[in-house]
């Protein structure tokens, strides 16, 4: 059966013919008339939906075409939101008759029978008045101008993990150097890096900004976009530079006061990128050029020259970027098309020079077209696509290439992608857009229906994956393909902005307010303002008919039973919001997606949202969860803060549920309804946070505590389980009780795909860990490593992903070796006096490493210098940070050449250099606070030499020293003189 899905062109259709065909109106002889219109109705729709999947693939239309188009597409929206309320109001009514009979039941009454008569009637005569305009077009298929690139929708981001830096060393050195000349100026310089859309000035920026942020005290990087909320600014600006001595309330010239104090002694370096007027800049500069003296540095990024020169008038730098060589763009493209091989086949070489020359040097447009061509080698696919793209920029000379560009990649979409695309016009520029609440709103809207084998999410998932493969959104903070989220590029959104509007797919209320929206009904609306001005929304008709709702404006006034038909309802960073404003929310029948932030309390008939399957309260002051959640029937998802409570037998009630971020366990109390998650069939994803109970709990409640969590990977069908701890301060804390894992061997064989225990340090790897065959992301804290924790990690048949954070290696030694599958590895060492090395042979498919240590004379090393890490052939990435003594709140640098921690760097480099296939090192240095690191190695004390404990089981202080791990029989402690 072909699935029930929502796009930009059929709009809803799809799904209406379905729930047409599934209504009961056979079942009583008075709903004939009903019955005979419903089929006429459903045998129309059906000849205008093959038709309308004919029209979407046409860019240009005539204008009576194109409005019966959009006439047809709103029609199914408006027939749907008829039938589905009609079903909702059905399946309100509480009692344990079945739907088919509750249906029947309130058919037969007259007036609701008249209601549905006449609903469906007017619905006929729209229907048939559409059909008779469809009937003056001779509508035939058109021939695609290229075919759909053939992506595996189910493989991950393929490119997300690749640096696109071709053509980048050169600006990015041409920018340090200008820095460092000027080096002997301690007044705060600019520097403004100006260019067109689409040059990589962002790209470059955070190149820069790497580079150098080690260099200062403090260092921020702020985005402002073209509609800038300047509070949002400030406090970015504020968070960056560790500024938190601010109420949430102060107002801009508050802010800028406060921020020019604090950073009066600093020696800072931000970055403000993508600024669009001087204005901004005004209030900007009011904080950032004060009376420092510190040597501080400030980048700006604009595409307005003007901008740029005010920027870095009084003495700073314009830095105008240009396009990419022909070279350079050469290589990106390949990169892009074919891998990290960048190797054009000879048949292709023709074509694809004609291909770059469109591009004009830009790197998105290359990003984007070579994305389209991903693994194609047939050339007719490549012509066809410089066809396109030359037809397209034919058309009007004067046109901006980028939007011409992204007009072709967005209709080489599979129409299921359009809208999910399209739908990403919701969020506000510069956003950072979590993965998981974008595909749960996926869900809600219709986008993704569910096929056998695959659950929603993983479609879903699919779905942004794809949109990455074709850059069209970009990847944030990606782990070998792994994207937990992304950022739409400003070009981007312009397009699929002004797209969206044109089909009537997402609208802004100020287009509403001025009257420029074209359409009688809006589907999904935007509330945002960058003041702090309130508005004022109305209940009228056009707003009736709103499926999507999301809110970032200061309080608007406006009441949510104008919205009835609501199944998005995105109140999330409301921090505004009251329990007044939700009190009538359980009229929203049709709601699906529910994020709220601020209430106290959620409104008690929370439970009549019989249709609710996501619940996001993670930014509300909610403390207890109260019980009406637990008749959300259909609720699949549930976010929520670590501080709100669930009583006994809460979650053993909700047995639809598949996600749940964060449980919170404070107390021995609490963490008892953790064994109620092994009731929980469906559950796959559950992220759990660990208070401090050490600091009043007894070792056998604590013991009691770890055999609950111990029952989440034995009984459980958990496949991401994150188990974390809510101080990461651990190094601050006198007493300890390690996680013992041995308990934890699971009976029946595990599901696990991504283990993350953080912020609790682990006693030893368990040996069942190496059973765990789909185990491919483990993330863990080891108290100290041992041979055979390397041992039965490296066995692990499925790993992937790596990250360890340990204190030292046992006898100051970690050997690695194993690790057949390893792609990604992340290693934090927490103190010195451990060597640690790669066996040739280990991690043979290992292509990104991250290594942070302490490091401050040989002995820091355990006498050994060679980390082996020429024996990682295949590494493509490698980032390095070494912290170690040098520097002063003066001069950060002053020391760095003369350290041990550079010339151990030196050795790092000159092994890197020689691996053939990696393109990216960084290598920092790192010492906080400045000059004050003492050489502390990790040293194992026995239990004879320390204190006795207390009858309680917990440690006294020590003797003053340095910090040291007191190994006792279940337990650790630190104790600092």
């Amino acid at each position: 059966m072909e699935a029930a899905l929502v796009t930009v062109s059929t709009g809803v259709m799809k799904p209406l013919l379905s729930k047409l065909f599934k209504l009961p109106l056979d079942e009583h002889r008075k709903l004939q008339g009903v019955r005979r219109d419903a089929k006429f109705i459903g045998d129309e729709l059906r000849s205008m939906k093959a038709a309308l999947e004919v029209l979407a693939d046409e860019e240009q239309l005539e204008p009576a075409m194109r409005i019966w188009r959009d006439d047809v597409r709103e029609l199914s929206y408006d027939m749907e939101d008829c039938i589905d309320v009609f079903v909702a109001h059905v399946d309100h009514e509480p009692d344990g008759r079945t739907m088919l009979k509750k249906f029947v039941d309130m058919l037969k009454k007259p007036k609701h029978r008249h209601q549905a008569a006449s609903e469906i009637g007017k619905l006929k005569a729209r229907v048939a008045e559409a059909s008779e305009r469809h009937k003056r077009y001779n509508i035939i298929r058109p021939t695609p101008c290229i075919s759909s690139c053939a992506i595996d929708p189910r493989l991950p981001a393929l490119y997300a993990e690749v640096d696109e830096l071709v053509g980048i060393d050169g600006p990015k050195d041409d920018i340090i150097d200008w820095f460092q000349w000027e080096a002997t100026s301690t007044q705060p310089q600019v520097l403004s890096i100006v260019g067109s859309g689409g040059l990589g000035k962002t790209t470059l920026a955070k190149q820069v900004y790497h580079a150098l942020e080690s260099q200062f005290s403090c260092a921020a990087f702020v985005s402002v976009s073209r509609n800038p909320d300047m509070r949002k600014i400030l406090r970015d600006i504020a968070q960056g530079v560790g500024f938190t001595d601010s109420p949430p309330d102060d107002d801009v010239q508050q802010l800028i006061s406060k921020l020019r104090q604090h950073l009066k002694n600093e020696r800072y370096f931000v970055v403000i990128d993508d600024v669009w007027s001087a204005d901004v800049w005004e209030t900007i500069r009011l904080v950032l050029l004060n009376n420092n003296n510190h040597g501080s540095r400030i980048i700006t990024t604009t595409r307005n020259t003007e901008v740029a020169s005010c920027c870095s008038s009084g003495g700073g730098h314009v830095y105008k970027m240009e396009p990419l060589t022909f070279d350079d763009s050469k290589r990106l493209f390949f990169r892009r098309t074919f891998g990290p091989e960048d190797l054009c086949h000879p048949h292709l070489e023709k074509v694809s020079n004609d291909i770059l020359r469109k591009c004009s040097g830009l790197p998105l447009a290359i990003i984007t077209v070579s994305s389209l061509l991903a693994d194609q080698h047939a050339e007719d696919e490549w012509k066809r696509v410089l066809a396109a793209i030359g037809s397209a920029l034919a058309k009007d000379s004067g046109a901006d290439k980028m939007t011409k560009i992204l007009s072709f990649s967005y209709f080489d979409l599979p129409h299921h992608l359009r809208a999910c695309l399209l739908y990403l016009s919701i969020f506000p520029e510069d956003s950072t857009i979590w993965k998981q609440h974008l595909i749960h709103m996926w869900v809600a809207e219709g986008f993704i229906h569910e096929k056998q084998g695959r659950s929603r999410y993983e479609i879903g998932e699919s779905y942004f994956n794809e949109l990455i493969n074709r850059s069209l959104i970009q990847p944030v903070g990606a782990t070998l393909g792994q994207v937990e989220s992304c950022q739409v590029h400003d070009i981007v959104l312009d397009f699929i902005t002004c797209i969206a509007a044109e089909v009537n797919f997402v609208t802004k209320f100020s287009d509403v307010e001025h009257g420029h929206n074209s359409y009688d009904r809006v589907r999904r609306l935007i509330i945002g303002n960058t003041s702090n001005e309130k508005v004022a929304i109305s209940t009228s008709p056009i707003l009736s008919h709103v499926r999507s709702l999301i809110i970032y404006a200061h309080d608007p006034q406006v009441s949510l039973l104008a919205f009835p038909v609501l199944r998005v309802l995105d109140l999330g960073k409301c921090w505004w919001l009251e329990e007044h404003h939700v009190a009538n929310i359980e009229k929203l029948l049709l709601l699906k997606y529910l994020s709220l932030a601020n209430v106290t309390l959620l409104p008690q008939k929370i439970g009549e949202l019989q249709y609710l399957e996501t619940l996001d309260i993670t930014n509300t002051r909610i403390l207890e969860m109260p019980l009406a959640v637990t008749s959300l029937q259909w609720l699949a998802s549930l976010n929520v803060h670590y501080h709100i409570r669930f009583t006994d037998g809460m979650i053993g009630k909700m047995q639809s549920l598949e996600e749940l971020e964060t449980f919170g366990v404070h107390s021995y109390e609490q963490g008892k309804p953790l064994e109620e998650f092994s009731q929980l069939t469906k559950m796959w994803r559950l992220k759990v946070q660990l208070g401090m109970f050490e600091l009043w709990e007894g070792p056998g409640q604590i013991e009691d505590l770890h055999g609950y969590l111990g029952t989440l990977v034995s009984s459980c069908n958990l496949r991401h389980l994150n188990i974390s701890k809510l101080s990461s301060n651990f190094l601050a804390v006198k007493t300890y009780f390690p996680l013992s894992l041995d308990s934890w061997c699971p009976t029946t064989p595990c599901s696990l795909q991504e283990l993350h225990i953080t912020y609790c340090f682990i006693d030893k790897v368990p040996n069942w860990m190496s059973l765990l065959c789909n185990l491919r992301e483990l993330e863990i804290y080891v108290a100290s490593v041992r041979p055979e924790d390397v041992r039965i990690l490296g066995s692990i048949p499925t790993l992937l992903i790596l990250k360890l954070k340990t204190f030292n290696g046992t006898d100051g030694r970690i050997l690695i070796h194993g690790f057949s599958n390893l792609k990604y590895f992340h290693l934090e060492l927490l103190y010195c006096g451990t060597s640690l090395e790669f066996e040739e042979g280990s991690m043979p498919r290992l292509e990104h490493l991250e290594l942070e240590f302490r490091v401050h004379q040989m002995d820091c090393l355990n006498g050994s210098p060679n980390f082996g890490i020429q024996h990682l052939s295949a590494l493509r990435k490698v980032e390095v940070c070494i912290l170690c003594n040098f520097g002063n709140r003066d001069n950060p640098l002053a020391g760095l050449e003369c350290c041990f921690g550079k010339f151990i760097g030196m050795i790092i480099e000159a092994d890197i250099e020689a691996l053939p296939n990696c393109s990216s090192f960084l290598l920092q240095y790192g010492n906080v606070p400045f000059g004050n690191v003492a050489c502390e190695h990790y040293t194992k004390i026995v239990e004879t030499d320390c204190e006795k404990e207390d009858e309680a089981g917990r440690g006294k202080v020590g003797s003053a020293g340095a910090p040291h791990w007191h190994v006792g029989e279940n337990y650790f402690r630190m104790s600092f003189g």
